[in-house]
């Protein structure tokens, strides 16, 4: 169960992620867990 959840980060970086191999949205926080990244961008409406 330990790796579980590295299995859901892989593959939802396989999906999301431009160049999976160099993530920018998913960020790997050694000794920590993982952080969801992203810009927010204002919208007009």
């Amino acid at each position: 169960y330990e790796r579980n959840i590295d299995v859901h980060i892989r593959n939802l970086r396989a999906k999301i992620e431009p160049n999976p191999s160099n993530p920018s949205y998913i960020e790997t926080i050694y000794g920590v867990g993982y952080r969801f990244t992203t810009q927010i961008t204002k919208r007009i409406r």
